[in-house]
């Protein structure tokens, strides 16, 4: 007969890798953090790192940021082998009002972070954008190095994001969009804006996606600006080719019209009860 131990049973300090990095909000209450350590199950972890990200992290990792801005949402980052990719979660998605996993997802890459597991938590409703910035913070204290120019670059991409999906796109849709204009990027390497331009114009007609004259630019200035960056784009042509799969499966292969026919059911049936008491 074979004992197993409890200690064997528990959660082993990775030595190669390094344990998670928790990041807290600095602007949480002593309540609120438990809150936070409850929901990203720091305590099943088997040792972990906990830090804080406050105004003076938004400042280094975005230009232009609020040193004063209150920071709530956190994160725990646990590295992972290469080419195990990210794996993005947001255990409290009630309290997590604009930012979507994907949404998290393609904004890292473009960062620079891949590798990882990445839960995100918050107390309360807010937008979940510090969670990025601590992201990166926790990124770093893991052992790697990002690049300021691409983490800026990396917020805006999710302040678009969050533009559009506010503007009634559909938040999928949203993060489908901007992978793969990434991805084209990445595949044909366009050397001029107007490359750019083109590429944003097929990909929004691709999936059916309208904006704005003043939203479209915004869109193909942020894409030009990755364009510059000193990215592998063979690399990350890889990483947004499995992001894209994850987005369509996620979406399905629907056929566009069959939403336009719910739409009509509904409409005959509601026609058809006003009727009855006609």
């Amino acid at each position: 007969m074979f004992v197993t131990s409890s200690a064997q049973a528990e959660k082993a300090v990775d030595e190669k890798l390094g344990v998670p990095v928790v990041v807290y909000g600095a602007n949480l209450s002593d309540a609120e953090k438990e809150s936070v350590k409850k929901s990203l199950k720091v305590e099943e972890e088997a040792e972990v790192e906990e830090i804080l990200v406050d105004g003076s992290d938004l400042v280094k990792y975005i230009k232009d940021g609020d040193p004063k801005a209150r920071m709530y949402s956190s994160a725990k980052i646990t590295r992972k082998d290469a080419g195990k990719g990210l794996q993005i979660s947001i255990v409290t998605p009630g309290n997590i009002t604009q930012v979507t996993s994907d949404m998290y997802a393609t904004a890292m890459l473009t960062a620079g972070i891949e590798d990882a597991v990445v839960e995100v938590a918050a107390p309360k409703a807010v937008t979940g954008h510090s969670a990025l910035v601590g992201i990166y913070k926790a990124y770093e204290v893991s052992g790697e190095k990002l690049d300021t120019e691409r983490t800026d670059v990396a917020n805006d991409e999710l302040s678009l994001a969050t533009k559009f999906s506010g503007n009634g796109i559909d938040e999928d849709k949203v993060a489908e969009l901007l992978t793969e204009i990434k991805k084209q990027i990445a595949e044909n390497k366009p050397a001029t804006k107007e490359e750019v331009e083109k590429i944003v114009n097929e990909q929004l007609k691709k999936l059916n996606i309208e904006l704005s004259d003043a939203d479209r630019q915004l869109l193909i200035d942020l894409m030009d600006r990755i364009r510059n960056l000193d990215i592998d784009f063979n690399k990350l042509s890889e990483q947004l080719n499995d992001m894209a799969a994850t987005i369509k499966e996620k979406l399905g292969d629907i056929d566009p019209g069959f939403w336009d026919k719910v739409k009509q059911f509904f409409t005959d049936l509601f026609d058809s009860i006003k009727s009855w008491f006609q």
